[in-house]
């Protein structure tokens, strides 16, 4: 927002909590090799194009009427693929996972509440806690990144809070948690009735996907599992995200969402690609391969990538990361530069642009650019993602 857009806006009478802040963002430029906002980079299979063109065709024919606001058909598709023992009352959906989190934040959160989560991590959780009015607490990791039980939970204790965002694989350091986290944090918040969260927008990306706090459901009436089927699915352009939960909380996110906030057309793609997932999925295990053959070969050129659970690798370290960044960029490959100290992230593209990101990060590295390094860590704000 330029220095004018922002005199003029304060000239509102804006809530105080929301002067000063930017709109979430990522820049959207037009270069071939776009790899710098984690979507999936393989184009959907034709007969999955075909599939939701002929459903979203059929679903015109009812435009004249509101949608199914249940969206029961939905909810059932997206229970049988979660799958162990879950019912289409465990699982609620949204246009996209950040209006599942700020339905939960409307629910639980708002004035005189708060939510802890723990930065460097993804940037809309402090945003959605100022547009719900909600106080946010930053927590700390440890050097790597990593974030530990015992620390974790004793910041719930410390901090008391009345919700917990667990971003897991974590954006934008790529690293997983163990489920011992969860399980910390949850009975960490038990006296205080936290609400624990676990973002696992990447979680098909995982080396292990069947660590998922998917397992951890049963009997944890406070704990929540977001998922999207904006990465895996590579349907980023249709907005649906969705949770698994006891059904109480279903209930409760019913009370703040907007009418039929699902549209008609929304619902038919998201049903129309489940149909195709084993098609959708089989490009998951292609972007986990080049996502290892970016760590591999950035480590061939003496850089430090972060082992990544997701379709992405935070690496550095720079002097300048946003020289690299320039450099890349004026090579055709956009990639992130999200504020970590001397740290990039890029997204693992199909074979073809992962080639391209690396000969051009090869031909970088012969020059000043990659030299002159910083300490791997230094503390930092949560930074976009």
């Amino acid at each position: 927002m330029s220095q004018d857009a922002m005199q003029r806006l304060n000239q509102l009478p804006l809530r105080d909590n929301l002067r000063g802040l930017s709109p979430y963002g990522a820049p959207q430029i037009d270069v071939p090799v776009q790899l710098n906002v984690n979507e999936n980079t393989h184009p959907l299979p034709q007969d999955v194009i075909d599939e939701i063109a002929a459903s979203v065709r059929e679903a015109a024919h009812s435009l004249n009427r509101y949608p199914d606001r249940e969206f029961t058909a939905l909810r059932t598709a997206l229970a049988e693929y979660l799958g162990r023992g879950l019912t289409p009352e465990n699982v609620w959906a949204a246009n996209g996972s950040n209006e599942v989190l700020q339905q939960i934040l409307q629910a639980f959160g708002g004035p005189g509440r708060t939510l802890l989560s723990f930065p460097p991590t993804y940037s809309m959780y402090p945003l959605l806690a100022s547009g719900t009015d909600t106080t946010y607490i930053p927590g700390h990791r440890a050097e790597d990144y990593s974030l530990s039980a015992e620390s974790a939970a004793e910041q719930v204790r410390t901090h008391k809070p009345n919700i917990v965002f667990l971003c897991s694989p974590n954006n934008p350091t790529g690293t997983g948690l163990e489920l011992d986290v969860v399980r910390a944090v949850y009975e960490a918040g038990e006296e205080f009735q936290t609400i624990v969260v676990v973002d696992e927008a990447y979680a098909e990306f995982a080396h292990d996907p069947d660590s998922t706090a998917l397992t951890l459901l049963d009997g944890r009436q406070r704990l929540i599992v977001s998922r999207t089927m904006s990465k895996a699915f590579g349907l980023a352009g249709a907005r649906l995200g969705y949770l698994a939960a006891a059904p109480e909380i279903s209930d409760a996110l019913r009370l703040v969402r907007l009418p039929y906030h699902l549209s008609a057309v929304t619902q038919a793609t998201a049903l129309a690609a489940l149909k195709h997932t084993d098609a959708l999925l089989a490009n998951v295990e292609a972007i986990k391969e080049q996502r290892d053959r970016i760590v591999t070969e950035l480590r061939g050129m003496g850089l430090t990538p972060t082992v990544s659970d997701s379709n992405f690798v935070t690496f550095g370290d720079f002097e300048d990361p946003n020289a690299v960044f320039e450099y890349l960029l004026e090579g055709g490959v956009i990639i992130r530069n999200n504020g970590l100290p001397g740290k990039l992230r890029v997204t693992a593209g199909t074979e073809e642009e992962t080639t391209t990101f690396l000969t051009l990060m090869r031909q970088s590295h012969g020059t000043r650019l990659t030299r002159g390094k910083r300490p791997a860590h230094q503390d930092a704000a949560t930074a976009p993602s």
